[in-house]
């Protein structure tokens, strides 16, 4: 069951980031909010680092594994995604701050997302580091695609299969660590995941049937 639902989880992520690149190219925009990405970005580069050359999971070795392959195919997606966001990403940079801006700017971001994990590990360990930090930047993502579904007032880089893998890419991990596993903090973090994943496939639903009508 363990492997099962890391796998299911990997999955569903990786048609998220498909669909963020595929949209990406076809509506010449970037389908992920950067906080998202810089959160996620620098969450599977340090741990994919560190299951891979410092065990970092110990004794854990059959989810180390399978949790490892899947963060490193993460990472390869994250860095079309990334490319994709500083190629088209300058659309919505404000007209009154100078474009040079763009790109130190969101570099400063990575930076402070890459220290916010390392703090992470140097508080709470790897271990729960990895999951506190998976879920709390998960539940951001969740709120964040709802707003710049708001903020477009279309579904401009957005799909209902992007929508569906998100909650089923976070659902299983909640189950696992958050049931089975049992953690208050995940499993509370996970839940609010599934209401707002939830509500942002209905708020897509909804245009969907309005452009059909």
């Amino acid at each position: 069951m363990t492997i099962f639902l890391t796998l299911l989880s990997g999955i569903g992520w990786m048609i998220v980031y498909e669909e963020c690149i595929r949209l990406g190219i076809k509506n010449k925009t970037y389908a992920m909010p950067f906080w998202a990405l810089a959160l996620n970005i620098t969450w599977e580069i340090i741990y994919s680092y560190s299951d891979i050359f410092l065990g970092a999971h110990g004794p854990l070795a059959g989810i180390t594994i399978a949790q490892a392959v899947v963060n490193v195919f993460w990472v390869c997606l994250d860095c079309v995604i990334l490319y994709i966001y500083f190629k088209y990403g300058r659309k919505d940079w404000p007209e009154k701050i100078s474009g040079k801006l763009f790109v130190p700017w969101k570099l400063l971001i990575i930076f402070c997302c890459a220290l916010l994990q390392l703090a992470f590990i140097k508080e709470f360990g790897f271990v729960l580091a990895a999951e506190y930090s998976a879920f709390l930047q998960n539940l951001l993502m969740s709120v964040l695609f709802i707003q710049l579904f708001i903020s477009r007032k279309n579904m401009e880089g957005q799909s209902m299969l992007l929508a569906i893998a998100k909650w089923i890419g976070t659902l299983a991990p909640t189950i696992l660590m958050g049931v089975i596993h049992f953690n208050i903090v995940v499993l509370i973090a996970g839940l609010f995941c599934s209401v707002f994943d939830i509500i942002y496939i209905i708020l897509l639903m909804k245009e969907r049937k309005a452009c059909h009508a």
